[in-house]
């Protein structure tokens, strides 16, 4: 079973197009399409979204998902995982990560944690 994406909205949306392109049968939703969190929702309800439907969020943001996950879990809360793009990559190296990971891997392999791209 793949693993199911929903995409911060401050990620660029070639993203979630091209994984839908490359390959349909990994489900990607993005904050503000229907039934997700709409835009501007605050990043500990995203987390909680996340745990609830069971997605791995995809996002830039390095400076304060850490606290919010950390947060997160001291309220006895867990999550699917937390995928943060690499800056440094091309958009074609973070797209492959993304695609292999979401085909690769195990249900809750990445629960709780972060993973920063590229996957070591």
């Amino acid at each position: 079973m793949a693993l199911k994406y929903l995409i911060d909205e401050n990620v660029n949306p070639i993203y979630p197009n091209q994984i839908r392109l490359r390959e349909p049968n990994i489900l990607i939703k993005v904050v503000g399409e229907s039934e997700t969190p709409p835009k501007s929702t605050l990043d500990p309800e995203i987390l909680c979204w996340c745990e609830e439907n069971n997605f791995v969020l995809v996002t830039n943001n390095r400076t304060s998902m850490p606290v919010h996950l950390a947060d997160h879990m001291d309220n006895n809360r867990h999550i699917p995982g937390i995928f943060i793009l690499n800056p440094n990559l091309s958009f074609g190296e973070n797209l492959q990560e993304l695609i292999l990971a979401a085909l690769a891997s195990e249900e809750n392999e990445y629960q709780d944690c972060i993973v920063y791209l590229p996957f070591p």
